[in-house]
């Protein structure tokens, strides 16, 4: 397995970073807070507060705050995304919008771009999922999306994005860096399963080839889907240069674990104290 540099710690991030940025060895943690979303809207109402999930967030070091909104508002809505682009100016963080820029607005959803032009999130990550999609599964064929690709990326630019573009482990690099976008997201979902079955090993070289080629063509490096506390340190020491993972369901996922004992010790100190 390559070896990786050692690493300096992590602080929260400017906005303004430069293209070139594959011989960092800074890795920022985003944190995804849809599922917060989906558990509000399962009841209705404003609890959970997706804001303060995300300054609780925040408040323990995370570098950023990612968000997806899909137009059928399954989670995150419009409304959510203007108040945690507010929260993350004020704490000076990164705030990252993924969606797809192809899907057309509707009722409560502006649409991508509109969505962008609106809240000027630092990093705007363009991913290829379609309305029913459960959750994202596959990046860009750049081939054939890059008129497309482009035209997006260029108008994200001129408000001030940085764009990165969700890949799978051995796209078609040269395609992704004509698009114009500064960043790919390698999609790791392959990787979480393969680490979850005992075989990273397998691919794990097509992930760090990936990287390298990115890195030659002047990209930066993101990754997220499935990664956890368990994968996570693999995949950082096989892939170089990871400027930044997105990670949501599995963080959630292991908070509640992990809180649910405090949480009920809480409870039970308060109803016995009548």
């Amino acid at each position: 397995m390559p070896s990786r540099p050692k690493r300096r710690p992590v602080f929260r991030l400017s906005r303004k970073r430069p293209k070139h940025e594959a011989d960092s060895d800074l890795t920022a943690l985003s944190v995804n807070v849809n599922k917060i979303a989906v558990l509000r809207n399962s009841r209705g109402g404003r609890d959970p507060d997706v804001v303060t999930a995300a300054r609780v967030c925040l408040d323990a070091g995370a570098h950023g705050i990612t968000v997806h909104p899909r137009p059928d508002a399954r989670h995150i809505r419009t409304d959510d995304v203007h108040a945690l682009a507010e929260l993350t100016r004020t704490y000076g963080v990164e705030f990252n919008i993924e969606g797809n820029p192809f899907a057309p607005p509707r009722p409560g959803y502006p649409g991508f771009l509109a969505l962008c032009e609106a809240t000027r999130p630092a990093q705007a990550t363009l991913v290829p999922d379609d309305d029913g999609q459960l959750t994202s599964d596959h990046g860009f064929d750049f081939a054939r999306d890059l008129d497309g690709l482009r035209q997006h990326v260029t108008a994200l630019h001129a408000i001030g994005c940085r764009v990165s573009v969700f890949a799978d482990a051995g796209a078609d690099i040269a395609a992704a860096a004509a698009s114009g976008a500064d960043r790919i997201e390698l999609y790791t979902g392959p990787y979480a399963e393969a680490f979850a079955e005992g075989q990273p090993g397998k691919v794990l070289p097509v992930f760090t080839e990936t990287a390298r080629a990115a890195q030659a063509k002047g990209m930066g490096v993101n990754a997220g889907h499935d990664l956890s506390q368990a994968n996570l340190s693999a995949f950082l020491e096989a892939v170089p240069a990871v400027l930044e993972v997105s990670i949501g369901h599995a963080l959630i996922g292991e908070a509640l674990h992990d809180g649910l004992a405090f949480t009920v010790k809480r409870y039970l100190a308060i109803v016995e104290g009548r």
